[in-house]
């Protein structure tokens, strides 16, 4: 696989969208590629900083080196000896790990590992991200943005063939790896975040989200029940109709649209459908075509992977 070039993918599969959730939908592969962009290439490194089983760790750096994430690359033939390298694809899902972290900080309190500090360079400032327009520069949440499928899109084929490895609750009450554990409540599950996207999209009731996605009752019901359990939806009453229950979005729900919109724009970059885009997304405020992307909140310039600072955490400092 050429890791410099996006992958095409075969008309009528799952789209840019689901293959991006097949992939970054899993905890290990973003603390691999994380602790990959933090400067570790080797088996052993990964294996010290992570508290993950051989086969685990196998399994995931097999998957990343097919997948154009990491590069394999023997250093040493005697005995065999691999380092696993990054590459313009992995390199580019740093916005990605930035709003989680970012979300994560703001909204989680319980870590099993302290979340690090992040210092911009260029103004020598602790930040957070600003999601903006990168036509306008304008800062931008998920109202401001009109989306409509594109030539591959559909809630069908957005969803990943793959079955989910784990359940969110059980993934809870063993910590695994911890470092972001509401986040894969969103992004673990292969229908969790269809329904979040649905959300998005001003889908509100248990039919609605029911037909829309194309899922079973019990799946719904069980997505749900994990999204009020982290606060991200919330029930309430229809105002017309008050037999009727509706789920909405809270306000750190809605929090939440920075790790999809960069994630979105990073599959939609290096995932190409013969069709055609999955999801055509639109500013409103400049009817422009909308890219991501992540400014400083102090000095308001373009954030970049070389500029950003990562220190320990301020209960280990």
């Amino acid at each position: 696989m050429n890791s410099e070039q996006p992958t095409l993918l075969e008309a009528g599969a799952p789209n840019a969208i689901g293959k991006t959730l097949g992939l970054l939908g899993d905890e290990w592969t973003l603390l691999l590629v994380q602790q990959a962009i933090l400067g570790l290439t080797r088996y052993g490194q990964f294996k010290a900083a992570l508290p993950i089983s051989n086969a685990v760790l196998t399994s995931r750096l097999g998957i990343l080196t097919k997948e154009g994430l990491l590069e394999r690359n023997i250093y040493r033939t005697n005995p065999l000896r691999a380092e696993y390298l990054l590459t313009p694809r992995s390199r580019s899902l740093w916005p990605v790990l930035l709003a989680i972290w970012d979300w994560e900080r703001q909204w989680v309190a319980a870590h099993t590992t302290p979340l690090p500090r992040m210092m911009h360079t260029e103004c020598s400032q602790e930040f957070a991200p600003v999601l903006s327009c990168g036509a306008c520069t304008r800062p931008t949440a998920a109202r401001d943005i009109d989306a409509v499928w594109g030539p591959s899109g559909s809630w069908k084929r957005s969803v990943p063939t793959a079955s989910t490895r784990r359940r969110w609750e059980s993934d809870q009450a063993r910590g695994q790896a911890g470092m972001f554990p509401e986040t894969m409540a969103i992004l673990g599950n292969r229908w969790s975040l269809a329904l979040i996207g649905a959300a998005f999209r001003g889908v509100t009731r248990f039919a609605d989200f029911e037909r829309t996605l194309s899922a079973p009752p019990a799946l719904i019901a069980d997505r749900i029940k994990a999204f009020m359990a982290i606060e991200v939806l919330e029930a309430t009453r229809n105002a017309v109709r008050p037999d009727w229950a509706e789920y909405r979005l809270t306000e750190k729900g809605r929090a939440f649209f920075p790790v999809i919109a960069t994630a979105l724009h990073w599959g939609q970059t290096w995932f190409l459908a013969t069709e055609g885009p999955a999801l055509i997304e639109t500013h409103r405020f400049c009817s422009t075509v909308f890219v991501p992307e992540l400014r400083c909140d102090r000095c308001t310039k373009l954030l970049h992977r070389r500029a950003i600072l990562v220190s320990p955490s301020a209960t280990e400092s």
